[in-house]
């Protein structure tokens, strides 16, 4: 007897080419009542086009796909957000009681793009709907202020125990920088254990109220923020940015490879300045060489997000506090910086439905 279950299904609408239905997006946690009998399907599912077409479709496909499948019960869910599933570990609680995620946006070496990246993935997942926070968490050096262009001091407001910061906003995200308090002129001249208080105030100070996703633009390399984040809450997982040349993708080894050995998942490898379109002829150039993101997911059984080109307007974008995917909508890096925050919605969905089932199998080894 043939099985169907939630990811095979997934898979096979996936295959469904059609303007009306972002495929992209769909994850696991879309799927809700799922049953499978003796050859009956029924399942319901969240997206934002519930016409007679669109199921049509999806039937069309799930009986394509599988031969065996005589009927299929769907019930479509008009959701214009994609589902967000919650990592549930009680000691991120403890110290995040509203957040949903915690995803860390690390590099194993500068000079990458990753702050730029953390920006655009930030403010891609909120336009998408998502309630997002973004921590600068790169003490030494930080942007964030000035991508997102606000750079005034946070409110601050006396709490039960404790004083309490307010998150700046800023393109539909909240955040929070050293940056916001200290002189921008002035560099930071602290010792590790400084830098990493700072951030742990960063998570137990401030006020994030209700959050999705929380982001950590993480300095480069494998220092003290990086075990102190690790060691102080459980992270969803982490997103390592490289770029395509040797010297960057050895570096990003590292840092994949220490996010494995302190049990954070890795939830991909986004591929920055893969590529530049010539804007006179249309000509790829792969500058930084090619493949990289590509081969060292091959190696280390990662997930690749996506490569975004090398394009002026990004940069731009960040010098003048709008990001891209804010300020040039309809841009097609735009548009494959949305696709790379929608991989990431999924990845952390599937990490965290195959958290749920290892608990799950856990207790029923305890019956």
């Amino acid at each position: 007897m043939f099985e169907i279950t939630k990811s095979t299904v997934i898979n096979s609408l996936k295959n469904i080419s059609n303007d009306k239905i972002n495929t992209s997006s769909l994850t696991l946690n879309s799927i809700r009542k799922f049953e499978f009998n003796n050859s009956d399907l029924s399942f319901e599912i969240s997206l934002a086009n519930n016409s007679d077409e669109i199921k049509n479709l999806i039937v069309n496909q799930l009986k394509k796909d599988f031969n065996e499948l005589k009927n299929v019960k769907l019930n479509i869910l008009a959701k214009s957000t994609p589902t967000v599933s919650t990592h549930k570990d009680a000691r991120k609680d403890a110290v995040l009681p509203g957040v949903k995620n915690t995803i860390a946006i690390a590099s194993g070496k500068g000079g990458v793009g990753k702050s730029t990246v953390a920006v655009n993935l930030a403010v891609a997942l909120a336009k998408d709907g998502a309630s997002v926070g973004l921590i600068d968490a790169d003490i030494y050096g930080p942007s964030i202020p000035l991508m997102l262009g606000s750079n005034d001091k946070p409110k601050v407001y006396q709490a039960e125990n404790s004083v309490k910061m307010i998150p700046l906003e800023s393109h539909g995200i909240k955040f929070m920088s050293i940056g916001l308090l200290v002189d921008d002129k002035a560099p930071i001249i602290w010792r590790g254990p400084m830098a990493s208080g700072a951030i742990k105030q960063f998570m137990t100070d401030v006020d994030w109220g209700e959050l999705d996703y929380l982001i950590f633009d993480l300095p480069p390399g494998t220092g003290d923020i990086q075990l102190t984040l690790v060691q102080t809450i459980p992270l969803t997982g982490a997103v390592i940015v490289t770029t395509p040349q040797e010297v960057s993708l050895i570096d990003a080894r590292k840092a994949l490879k220490m996010f494995e050995r302190v049990n954070v998942p890795i939830l991909g490898v986004v591929e920055n300045m893969s590529y530049f379109i010539a804007p006179d002829t249309g000509n790829k150039y792969d500058i930084f060489g090619s493949g990289g993101g590509e081969r060292i997911c091959q190696e280390l059984n990662a997930t690749l997000l996506g490569g975004i080109p090398i394009d002026p307007r990004i940069r731009k974008g960040g010098d003048n506090g709008v990001p891209m995917v804010f300020g040039i909508p309809d841009a097609n890096e735009t548009k494959i910086l949305m696709d790379i925050s929608r991989k990431l919605t999924e990845q952390v969905n599937i990490r965290n439905s195959n958290a749920s089932e290892k608990i799950e199998i856990l207790l029923g080894d305890e019956d």
